[in-house]
C-alpha cells in the first residue's frame, strides 16, 4: 500500500521513513538513537503539534512489530470475559493458548467514546465524551494551548486540528493505517460507507442500532478529530468498511502498518439482543472473533511481524491502574471513580510465546505508548505520562530471529 503523506506536517521532517524493505530496517536503529534529541526538539521548537512533557520514546523490542491489529469489544469486566464459564470460550480459553493473556489491563474511563479516543490520541475524558457525545459537537476550549501533559482543556466531541492522533503520526512518518468499521454505510441515509459520521452539531442517531445498520460513531475514534476528517478524500481512503479488510490482508504491501478494527453494535457485544435478532453480548462477539481472527493470523503481514491485541473499551467498575490522572478541572475519568475498570486483553504475535500470562498493569494509554515506541514516534497526551509502562519483556518474550525461523 502506498503511504499517504502530506507536506508540512509537524512530525514528518524528523520521523519520515517510508516502509521500503531493507531501507526501513537499516535506518531503524538510527531512528531509535535519535529519539531523545527528536523528542525534545519536537516538544520545544515546532508549532502546531500536540506537546507532551515526557515524549522521549523507549526503544521497543530489537525487532518491533510493523503490522499492528487492534480489535475493541464492549463493556465486560475481566472476571466475566475470562472466567471459567465465559460466554466467549474462543476468546477466553482458545486464543490465550496462541499468545498472552494480560490479566491487569484496564480501561481509562466511562462510557465508551472516551476510551476509544484515549487509544489513539492520549486525550483524557471530558464531560461530553464521557456521555458518548449524543450531539456531535465541536470541542470548546476552556484554556489556550495544552497543559503540561499534552491535554487540551475544555469539553466537546470533535477535537481541533492541532490535536493529533496516532493515525496522523504514522501517516506523517510514511507508515500506513486504516480504521475498519463493520456495518458503516449499511444504511446510506445514516452515514457514508467511508469516513462515515453525522454532521457536526447534529444529534448522533448512530449511537443506537437499527435492524439494517448497527454502526456507531462512538466506536469509531477517527471521526472525532479535525486532523483526520477535514481532508474528506484522505479520511475516506483510511476509515473504511470492514469488508475492505480481506483484500488488504492478501499481501504485506497492502496490509496497513496499523489496523483498528471495530465490530458493529451487535458483534462487539454492546447490544444483547441485537436489533437484527442475533443474541449479541459476548456470544456474538466470540462468533465475530472466530471469523476474523484466523484471517488476520493467516495473513503474510501478521506472520512476518504482526501484533494483534483484543481488548474491551471499559469494564463495569471504575478501577484504574498506572497512576491514571486527569487534567485540572476535568471530571474523574471513570465518572464515579478513577478509571474504566479491569478488562483484560489477549495479545498474539510471532514475538509472543503462546500460553503466556502477564500480570503487569497496563491501560489504553499504555497501548498507545507501546505502538508509538515500535514506530519511533513521540508520545501523545497521557501516553507520555512519566512512569507509564509500555509493553515489555513480559509480553515480548519470544525472539523469533534467534530461533532462526518465523512461525
Amino acid at each position: 500500500m502506498k503511504p499517504h503523506t502530506k507536506a508540512g506536517k509537524c512530525y514528518r521532517s524528523l520521523f519520515a521513513q517510508p516502509r521500503v524493505g531493507k531501507l526501513a530496517v537499516s535506518v531503524n536503529s538510527l531512528r531509535h538513537s535519535m529519539q531523545v534529541f527528536a523528542g525534545v526538539f519536537l516538544g520545544v521548537a515546532l508549532t502546531g503539534c500536540n506537546p507532551a512533557p515526557h515524549i522521549k520514546s523507549t526503544p521497543g523490542p530489537a525487532h518491533a512489530p510493523r503490522h499492528v491489529f487492534v480489535i475493541v469489544l464492549e463493556n465486560e469486566p475481566f472476571q466475566v470475559t475470562f472466567g471459567e464459564h465465559s460466554p466467549a470460550p474462543y476468546l477466553a480459553h482458545e486464543l490465550p493458548k496462541h499468545g498472552a493473556l494480560l490479566t491487569q489491563y484496564f480501561g481509562i474511563g466511562h462510557y465508551s467514546l472516551d476510551n476509544y479516543l484515549a487509544m489513539i490520541s492520549g486525550q483524557a475524558p471530558n464531560p461530553e465524551t464521557q456521555e458518548d457525545c449524543g450531539v456531535f459537537s465541536e470541542f470548546r476550549r476552556s484554556a489556550p494551548g495544552f497543559d503540561a501533559n499534552g491535554q487540551i482543556r475544555g469539553t466537546g466531541c470533535v477535537y481541533p486540528s492541532e490535536v493529533k492522533t496516532l493515525a496522523n503520526q504514522l501517516q506523517d512518518a510514511g507508515y500506513t493505517w486504516k480504521g475498519y468499521m463493520e456495518s458503516m454505510g449499511a444504511d446510506p441515509s445514516r452515514e457514508a460507507s467511508a469516513c462515515g459520521h453525522v454532521g457536526i452539531g447534529e444529534v448522533d442517531h448512530t449511537n443506537s442500532a437499527t435492524a439494517t445498520d448497527q454502526y456507531a460513531d462512538k466506536h469509531n475514534p477517527f471521526v472525532y478529530f479535525h486532523s483526520i476528517i477535514d481532508d474528506q478524500a484522505d479520511c475516506a481512503a483510511h476509515v473504511v468498511n470492514l469488508e475492505k479488510l480481506p483484500a488488504d490482508l492478501q499481501s504485506i504491501t497492502t496490509t496497513p502498518n496499523f489496523s483498528f478494527i471495530t465490530p458493529d453494535l451487535c458483534h462487539d457485544g454492546h447490544d444483547a439482543p441485537c436489533k437484527n435478532g442475533e443474541p449479541g453480548g459476548l456470544i456474538s462477539a466470540d462468533k465475530f472473533l472466530r471469523e476474523w481472527v484466523p484471517r488476520i493470523l493467516a495473513s503474510p503481514a501478521f506472520k512476518k511481524d504482526g501484533f494483534l491485541i483484543i481488548t474491551f473499551d471499559e469494564g463495569t467498575d471504575a478501577a484504574a491502574c498506572c497512576n491514571e490522572t486527569a487534567p485540572d478541572g476535568a471530571p474523574q475519568p471513570g465518572k464515579f471513580g478513577p478509571g474504566g475498570g479491569r478488562i483484560g486483553a489477549v495479545v498474539i504475535s510471532p514475538f509472543v510465546k503462546p500460553g503466556s500470562v502477564s500480570n503487569v498493569p497496563y491501560n489504553h494509554y499504555s497501548l498507545l505508548r507501546s505502538i508509538e515506541d515500535w514506530f519511533g514516534l513521540p508520545h501523545l497526551g497521557y501516553a507520555g505520562q512519566r512512569g507509564l509502562r509500555a509493553f515489555g519483556a513480559d509480553v515480548f518474550n519470544r525472539d523469533i530471529h534467534a530461533q532462526g525461523k518465523r512461525p
